[in-house]
């Protein structure tokens, strides 16, 4: 990105600045309205600081909130408006945090508001008033002199002085009509649209963030005066500090570690004062903690103790977090995107966070995590941040890896964690690296297809050779016969160069919709009257299907599939040879954690409501037959089969089918959703995330 500014934004909280999704993707040169997550790439934000000068400072995505269309889909050329578009950056700032957010109000038909340039020169200031609300967007007229809301505004927050607060912000501007033959602007006409704008107000700005969790933190209400934690922390401060002046060093202290200003340099601070400024600070009762550690480690326990009954404190100290963020941007790119893969395999069992699908929302939900539960008699547990970075750490092979382990290290001192608890996790998570290179990861092609009418088909194709997935067609509004997929298909599957030490073909793994589990794409045949043989797809190659839309319909199953996973080689198989009705299952399998594979040996009717339900569990294997009325020889045969070699298994019965029909009679599907492979986010269908 060069320095020219793209767009503007406000701070949300102490490390997080609020922006128009359309906004990063102009910062990245992409399609403006391009609803994929940027990933880990970093983003140059300057912060301002009212007429103080600006830093720079680099961010990425901690939240991305897609544009969408009103129907969920994605924004087609010509759309002047949209839902969405919102992403929430976490800035690698200050120790101290950013210099505080505005208040934030709803907004009010006939309210003038002022946006600024994302420049933030301050000329280029444009008045603003209100004129329509409907919910979800609002519409704001310019004043007819001054500045006119245009390219660089988007983001802006919308300052309503009458309220001294923001009130939404800049999503696009009407420009003038254009001649459609030529694209060139067409002489102004006194009956043009001059000077509107559209906006999304703070209520649905708020609607939006709430459910990821986001304000929460940012916000911080004042301490309850009878609330528990304050009392406890309140005592506290009294008996480690009894005297004014250790307040006065104490609370200096603390304001340098947490980069606020300190108080008066003779009046102390209240004890009540103090345990206030640990419960509105997120990170100051860590710092107090640590200033505590050596001289008063009795005093730092229970200083931890007492803030552990509180939601606001977070894991971490400002030196801390700030050398954390310092560790992660000298990563290696390829261990940064398998963050999410090592915090699976170090969590299994982490409960699902709406919208917690960033490396930065990851991290920002560990921090809020308990211990990992093995702990002896009054030792602290170790903090679910720390076991994961240790998985984290066991993937590098750079520098990183002892300057990550030193930093775990200090963290662990700080909480008065023993070196034998760190290092029992250390081990855990190089136990883990060795069993992955026991099993490295298969190439794969991803295949979305979408009905469009009777026997036609679009696709959308990926190819993941383990660093994730890179989407390899364009097309994705054509249609296609099965023949023509198919070809389409194999000439992506051709392209591919498997590693030399790996034998296996690639694996298929075909993205649908819940209506679409039972289509044939593994039967599907590149007829091509040049070519020698025939190119089945389920017969040349391992063909799984995958429903993100089930499994993402229940957040809060997304653990128990993790978990699952995991079990895989050791995991149970259940077969469910009566029909069953979704309630019937769902008891079943609701806390069967061990249950990793379920054959469902069932009539057609009911089949697919029990194959759907156990795929919203998070059941990551599912084997059913498409064509068989009674006993499946599918299910017979697949039993036979060890559950992490099912998709060559069933490639072979493809395979014998096609020679030997009486024999193998089944028509198989294997329904395969791997928690260590990420699926492209375009195919996550919560509203916020259709594409």
């Amino acid at each position: 990105m060069d320095d020219k500014a793209v767009g503007a934004g406000f701070v949300l909280g102490g490390e997080t600045v609020l922006t128009c999704a359309h906004v990063v993707n102009a910062a990245l040169g992409r399609t403006v309205l391009d609803p994929r997550a940027p990933g880990l790439t970093e983003i140059g934000v300057e912060v301002r600081d009212g007429e103080a000068s600006s830093q720079r400072y680099f961010a990425r995505v901690a939240h991305w909130i897609a544009p969408r269309a009103r129907d969920g889909g994605p924004v087609r050329p010509g759309d002047d408006e949209w839902l969405g578009d919102l992403a929430v950056l976490r800035v690698d700032g200050p120790a101290g945090g950013l210099p505080a957010g505005p208040r934030r109000a709803a907004m009010a038909v006939g309210q003038e508001v002022e946006a600024c340039h994302g420049s933030g020169v301050e000329a280029t200031f444009a008045v603003l008033t209100v004129r329509r609300l409907n919910g979800s967007r609002a519409y704001l007229d310019g004043a007819p002199t001054g500045m006119a809301v245009g390219p660089g505004y988007s983001g802006s927050p919308l300052w309503c002085e009458t309220e001294k607060a923001v009130v939404g912000l800049v999503v696009a501007h009407f420009m003038p009509p254009v001649d459609r033959a030529t694209g060139a602007p067409r002489p102004p006409s006194t009956q043009d649209l001059a000077r509107r704008s559209w906006a999304a107000p703070w209520q649905r700005v708020e609607a939006e963030l709430r459910p990821l969790g986001v304000l929460d933190r940012v916000t911080p209400d004042p301490p309850d005066p009878d609330d528990h934690a304050f009392l406890l922390l309140v005592q506290a401060i009294e008996d480690i500090f009894p005297s004014a002046s250790g307040r006065v060093e104490g609370a200096k202290r603390l304001a340098r570690a947490c980069g606020v200003p300190h108080g008066s340099e003779v009046t102390p601070p209240t004890p009540d004062e103090f345990a206030a400024f640990l419960l509105t600070h997120p990170r100051a009762l860590a710092a107090l903690a640590g200033n505590l550690r050596r001289d008063a480690p009795q005093d730092a326990d229970r200083v931890l103790a007492a803030g552990a009954l509180s939601r606001t404190p977070l894991l971490l100290s400002p030196r801390e977090y700030v050398a954390l963020r310092k560790h992660l941007r000298a990563m290696e790119p390829e261990v940064l995107a398998r963050i999410p893969e090592a915090i699976r395999a170090a969590l299994p069992h982490m409960a699902a966070q709406p919208g917690a699908d960033t490396v930065e929302a990851l991290l920002n939900h560990l921090e809020a995590l308990p211990g990992d539960g093995r702990a002896g008699d009054g030792e602290p547990r170790v903090p679910a941040l720390l076991r994961a970075m240790e998985y984290v750490g066991a993937l590098c092979t750079s520098a990183v890896r002892p300057q990550l382990r030193l930093w775990a290290d200090g963290v662990a001192q700080r909480l008065g964690i023993t070196r034998a608890a760190i290092g029992e996790r250390r081990s855990d998570a190089q136990e883990w690296v060795r069993s992955l290179r026991a099993r490295t990861a298969r190439v794969r092609v991803l295949v979305q297809v979408t009905r469009a009418g009777q026997g036609r088909h679009q696709l959308r194709i990926w190819c993941d050779e383990g660093a994730g997935p890179r989407q390899v067609s364009t097309d994705s509004v054509s249609s296609h016969s099965a023949s023509e997929a198919a070809r389409e298909v194999l000439r992506v599957l051709d392209s591919l160069t498997p590693p030399v030490e790996d034998e296996r073909p690639p694996l298929v793994e075909v993205l649908v919709d819940r209506s679409g589990l039972n289509l044939p794409v593994d039967e599907w045949t590149a007829r091509d009257p040049e070519a020698l043989v025939p190119g089945v797809l389920g017969v040349e190659f391992p063909l799984v299907v995958h429903c993100p839309e089930l499994l993402r319909r229940h957040g809060r199953f997304l653990a128990h599939w993790r978990s699952r996973w995991s079990r895989l080689d050791s995991g149970k198989t259940l077969v469910v040879s009566a029909s069953m009705d979704r309630d019937a299952i769902y008891s079943r399998l609701v806390n069967q954690l061990d249950t990793v594979r379920v054959c469902v040996d069932v009539p057609p009717g009911p089949r697919d409501g029990i194959v759907q339900t156990c795929l919203a569990l998070g059941i990551p294997v599912v084997v059913w037959d498409r064509g068989r009325d009674g006993t499946s020889h599918t299910v017979r045969y697949t039993a036979q089969i060890a559950t992490p070699e099912l998709p060559d298994g069933v490639r072979d019965y493809r395979a014998n089918a096609k020679v030997n029909p009486p024999d193998f009679p089944g028509r198989p599907v294997l329904a395969w959703a791997d928690a260590d492979r990420t699926v492209p986010r375009l195919h996550l269908t919560e509203p916020q995330e259709s594409a």
